[in-house]
């Protein structure tokens, strides 16, 4: 064997006993440790990841009232005798009746996309979420807050979630700017309304 063979070697031996063994990392480990397939959708499952929520909420009330009372009554008066003899027969009679009917009926259907975090997991694997939306417009903001718990289960393999499978869910539409400001009523009219 030649020289320069055995010193290739000798250095190969010698680099292989000082070596700091590599560790080995998954490519499709997720955050908290748990394997996932790389043939598995990315679905929102720890705090900070992202999910969509898809709002198609639709509510109707109907209410039907209907009240209705009457009362009649009638009284007789006697003629008078002795001192009251002055008094003649006398009929009175009276008659009393309320009807009143009244139908409401109140229809909100709002549709839209809300992105969210998850801002907390519990310990049974469901994850609260919370999320702003801005919308900007001619100087006036519109703005959606949505809140709730949401089950992983729910969740669809492109990340989104109906809000209807959102729990204890709080859904706000809010908005400030010129346009706003007209739509509600002055100072005056609101001390007005209080007062009368």
């Amino acid at each position: 064997m030649s020289k320069y063979i055995q010193c290739a070697v000798l250095a190969c031996a010698v680099f292989l006993s000082v070596a700091v063994p590599a560790s080995a990392e998954s490519l499709w480990a997720s955050g908290n440790g748990a394997t996932r397939s790389m043939f598995a959708d990315r679905k929102a499952q720890n705090i900070g990841d992202i999910l969509t929520i898809v709002i198609d909420e639709k509510t109707t009330t109907s209410s039907n009232k209907s009240m209705s009372n009457g009362k009649s009554g009638k009284q007789t008066l006697a003629a008078g005798s002795g001192i009251f003899d002055f008094l003649a027969a006398a009929t009175a009679s009276g008659s009393d009746s309320f009807s009143a009917t009244g139908k409401a009926t109140d229809t909100n259907t709002v549709s839209g996309k809300v992105t969210v975090t998850v801002i907390e997991v519990q310990p049974n694997g469901n994850m609260v979420i919370e999320g702003t939306q801005s919308i900007w417009q001619n100087r006036d903001e519109h703005k959606i807050t949505l809140r709730g718990v949401v089950r992983q289960d729910d969740i669809l393999g492109n990340n989104t979630v109906s809000s209807s499978l959102v729990a204890d869910a709080t859904l706000k539409f809010d908005g400030k700017g010129p346009l706003n400001a007209k739509q509600r009523q002055g100072i005056l009219t609101q001390v007005f309304n209080i007062l009368f």
